[in-house]
């Protein structure tokens, strides 16, 4: 008998998909206790290459659980997960370490650059744990990772020479430089002002128009509005999953907040809902 269409995958029943780098099938997380909390509840999610996705959620919803699962940085209670076609359970943990250094690339709010480092050098530092020997040229690499999110010209700069937009700019290219099959940020926007935050998800569309498949973790509407699908959690649960439609172009605000004049420069309203105000 054929397998039902799958529910949270928007694109099921096409003619025409790209294949699945994230599948999950009744994941689920729970701490012991005398009251066991259930941070996640059975889910089933498919997500696909080139996909650009929100997850959202207040606080305790269960997001930050389910990118810690899809991470390979704690394991389910119960359910299976593959990564770009590779079954995750059962895996010893360091075999999650090289399938990690291999498939994901972490974007994370507050940067974690090494402050007296340069920007080329932390970028270079996934490079060093890899294993396989499948890397090639890994200065060439990281030159391009960093050229890639226009940080050419900052390549020997230390943190605290960089303005946060840059630090962040820095952080994604050493997301970059393995070549992952997933993009996974994490609130990568919380520390930035409003301006520079459009500023990087400008670089994430970018990012995504060219392929690569996006992950991100935010609380934020306005953030979530740049992505192409949103998925919400409540109490561990999956209960929205729905395409984003029309999508805000980031490049486009930013060229509003530049048209601006100075003295009145208003940020466009980019929830949802709402068409973004132009000045």
């Amino acid at each position: 008998m054929p397998r039902p269409p799958d529910l949270s995958d928007p694109t099921a029943g096409d003619a025409a998909v790209e294949p699945a780098v994230v599948e999950t099938d009744g994941l689920s997380k729970t701490y012991p206790g005398v009251e066991p909390v259930h941070a996640l509840r059975p889910l089933r999610l498919t997500i696909r290459r080139g996909e650009f996705v929100a997850i959202m959620g207040a606080s305790g919803s269960g997001k930050s659980t389910l990118m810690n699962l899809l991470g390979c940085l704690d394991t389910p209670t119960a359910g299976t997960y593959h990564l770009d076609g590779v079954a995750v359970a059962g895996l010893s943990r360091d075999e999650r370490a090289d399938l990690r250094n291999r498939k994901l690339g972490f974007v994370f709010q507050g940067f974690n650059l090494l402050a007296r480092t340069s920007a080329l050098d932390n970028v270079l530092l996934p490079l060093l744990y890899d294993r396989t020997g499948r890397i090639r040229r890994p200065r060439e690499r990281a030159v391009e990772a960093l050229t890639r999110v226009g940080l050419a010209h900052r390549l020997t700069h230390v943190p605290s020479e960089l303005s946060g937009g840059q630090q962040q700019r820095v952080a994604i290219a050493r997301a970059l430089v393995n070549e992952p099959a997933v993009l996974l940020a994490d609130e990568p926007t919380g520390n930035l002002d409003t301006r520079t935050t459009v500023e990087v998800m400008a670089l994430f569309q970018d990012l995504n128009d060219a392929g690569i498949t996006i992950l991100i973790v935010t609380h934020e509407p306005d953030v979530a509005a740049y992505c192409k699908r949103v998925i919400e959690l409540r109490d561990g649960a999956l209960v929205r999953d729905e395409a984003i439609a029309p999508r805000h172009d980031a490049r486009r605000d930013l060229a509003a907040l530049d048209a601006a004049p100075a003295a009145s420069v208003t940020p466009p309203d980019t929830r949802p809902d709402t068409p973004p105000v132009t000045p």
